[in-house]
Formats: C-alpha cells, structure tokens, sequence
C-alpha cells in the first residue's frame, strides 16, 4: 500500500506533537519542520488539516505554537488517516459485470485487506503509537522513523 506525503507527514507531526508538548507546552511549526526534515510551507498545510479536524490547536503568541486538543488515547489512527486522505481506508468499489469476477475478488480479497487494516487502524491510538515509537527510537529523539 502506498500512502501519500501528507499523510505520513501528518502522522509523523502529529506524534511529534504528541511528544514533545507533555506537561502543557506547545510545540512551533518551526521546530516540528527542523527536527522532522518537512517543508515548513508543507506542513503548515498539514497542521491546518489536523487543526481542522479537531487533533491540535494553535495557541499564538510569544510561546505559542500546537498543541493536542484531546488526549493521545482518544484519537485512533483510523481517525487521523480519514482526515488526512479519506481514501485510505475507503470501502473498494468498482463497476463490473454481474456475472463477472470483479465483485468475487474484490469482496474475497481486496474487502478483507481492507476491513483488516480498518479494524487495526481503529484499534490503534495516537497513544500506543506514540509508544511504538518511543519504543524502536533513541533517547535523544533527534530522529525517528514511522
């Protein structure tokens, strides 16, 4: 499966997020931009999707920057993928012949895949990611891979 930049990006800003605002601090896109490698204009166009869709908020000012706007353990991957590439986990549809193997194969094989990924995605929270992340990277936290 091949997923776009904004959707890899806005999982990897938002669990940068998700890390490095604990304790009520906020996070600049700046310094989201530097430590991630992402154009900082790319990624101002993520944070406004994530800010949209309700997973940060923008505080202004001398100290401002995003935030999360809900906990970790309340926003599933399923949630974040849907608002940043709502064809991810789209159901598969496709104009075929009744009596054809279009539908046979795409209910048997590319149904099942999908359901699959749907179930583990809405499974899956901004919080076990964030330790699935923590889990395979260094302490320094200077790089990370998703």
């Amino acid at each position: 499966m091949k997923v776009s930049t904004r959707v890899e990006y806005g999982l990897i800003a938002l669990t940068d997020i998700a890390i490095y605002s604990e304790n009520g601090k906020t996070v600049s896109a700046p310094d989201i931009s530097a430590r991630e490698s992402i154009s900082h204009k790319y990624l101002e166009q993520i944070l406004l999707l994530l800010r949209q869709a309700g997973f940060i908020a923008a505080r202004k000012g001398l100290k401002g920057g995003y935030a999360l706007s809900r906990p970790t353990d309340k926003i599933t991957l399923t949630d974040v993928l849907n608002a940043l590439d709502n064809g991810i986990l789209a159901e598969m549809e496709g104009e075929y012949a009744d009596d054809g193997l279009g539908p046979v194969i795409n209910d048997c094989f590319w149904g099942k895949i999908n359901n699959e990924l749907k179930s583990y995605t809405d499974s899956l929270t901004l919080e076990h990611f964030v330790e699935l992340c923590r889990n395979r990277t260094p302490e320094s936290w200077d790089m990370y891979v998703i």
